[in-house]
């Protein structure tokens, strides 16, 4: 059972890390935009990440795949400021955000590019040993990461929007224009060209 918590409390560290805040800003992405009353169209979401995730670190972990880092980091950042534009101009759209079902897209591409980022980690703690348990341990703790943030946001947005009377349109723009500029230095340093 403590090997179960190891792995678990390194996914949920993967996640909920200041260090590396991309995670959380794109958890933030996706989740501004709805309220509770969505929570089974944001599980999927978050679950498809997870899932994304898992498959890299697996690809990773048996050789099928080989990644450069530098390029990694650069298109998670693009990957951040592309769904925060995607946010800014469909704000106050949702049945066009809807219709798009984008969201479903880049949730999976990028949990699979924060699974290549994260899979040398992965690799360095579990060794030779057995990799598929392990790394379930972990992607449940990405799971748990992700839907902590989220219900972070869900709670805020909740309250700025009833109490402090401001409408959902303008929380998912001034979220996601505040992301795209924590984005922006995450792009540079990340800068491959």
């Amino acid at each position: 059972m403590t090997e179960f918590w190891f792995y678990f409390k390194m996914g949920l560290d993967h996640v909920i890390n200041w260090s590396n805040y991309a995670h959380i800003l794109f958890v933030i992405l996706l989740t501004v935009a709805y309220q509770f009353n969505a929570w089974k169209r944001l599980l999927l979401l978050i679950t498809l990440f997870t899932l994304g995730h898992l498959l890299a670190v697996l690809m990773v972990s048996y050789g099928v795949v080989k990644v450069s880092l530098g390029m990694v980091g650069f298109l998670i950042a693009m990957l951040i400021i592309f769904t925060a534009l995607f946010n800014i101009f469909t704000a106050g759209k949702e049945k066009r955000r809807e219709k798009l079902g984008l969201l479903f897209g880049l949730s999976i591409f990028l949990g699979l590019l924060r699974g290549l980022e994260f899979a040398p980690q992965f690799l360095e703690a579990v060794g030779q040993k057995g990799k598929i348990l392990p790394l379930l341990e972990v992607a449940l703790g990405v799971e748990a990461g992700q839907i902590i943030v989220a219900l972070i946001v869900l709670i805020i947005g909740t309250v700025v929007q009833t109490i402090f009377r401001f409408n959902k349109k303008d929380w998912v723009l001034v979220i996601s224009s505040i992301i795209l500029g924590l984005a922006i230095p995450l792009l540079l340093n990340n800068w491959i060209f």
